[in-house]
């Protein structure tokens, strides 16, 4: 039973839909202490090999919807001492892109700062065709969680995964975004240094000539004797 089939016996309205909280401390702690779930859609979450399985060739088990898919997965180290993570295929490769972003659960808080713990980790990748550093990239996006507690590492290098194919028109459209917001602030940072650094205008007025002064005839004195 794959997790269409689950999402089908819930009730209308209902909806498989786990945040980045729900996905490290519920499904993929699980995964990694050896836990049995009592059915649901973690008893179903299947366990893939990334370096066998294209993003178009995900089995169907793992499937939510048309574009969207929830599996385990074992991370394979490049080197045997190191900690960087082999994501290569047959076809292309797995990149990272952007900075992690930080998973914590309000359900538990440190007692000293009263936050709420970091529980995981979330790395986004986009997967590309070809061998590094020449492959072009697609629209296929996954998401990795793993679980991130330096006083309880974990037994297993586990990860959950969650791959979607985002539509072109979509990715043009971010991408169009992106670049509308960065020309808009450099065109204003054009505007605001052309006002700073441009030479000051001088507006002169014409001014009126003084009128000049017409001759004026004085009489002259006369000496009368």
């Amino acid at each position: 039973m794959g997790l269409r089939d689950i999402e089908m016996t819930l009730p209308p309205g209902f909806r498989f839909y786990p945040s980045d909280e729900e996905l490290v401390c519920h499904y993929l702690h699980g995964k990694v202490a050896n836990q049995r779930f009592a059915g649901g859609a973690a008893g179903t979450m299947v366990e893939v090999d990334l370096h066998v399985h294209e993003p178009w060739e995900l089995p169907d088990v793992a499937k939510l919807s048309t574009n969207e898919w929830y599996f385990f997965s074992f991370r394979d180290r490049k080197y045997a001492t190191g900690l960087r993570t082999n994501r290569a295929t047959r076809s292309g490769y797995w990149k990272a892109t952007g900075k992690d972003r930080v998973i914590r659960s309000p359900r538990s808080s440190s007692s000293r700062s009263g936050r709420a713990v970091i529980v995981g980790m979330r790395k986004t990748l986009v997967f590309y065709r070809g061998r590094a550093p020449n492959g072009s990239k697609t629209c296929w996006v996954m998401h990795e969680f793993r679980i991130e507690n330096p006083h309880a590492p974990p037994k297993e290098d586990w990860v959950l995964c969650r791959v979607f194919h985002k539509k072109k028109a979509d990715t043009e459209y971010a991408m169009d975004g992106e670049q509308e917001i960065v020309g808009g602030m450099a065109r204003s940072a054009a505007a605001v240094s052309g006002l700073t650094s441009s030479r000051p205008v001088i507006i002169t007025t014409p001014t009126a000539r003084p009128a000049s002064r017409s001759p004026t005839w004085t009489p002259s004195r006369t000496c009368h004797r």
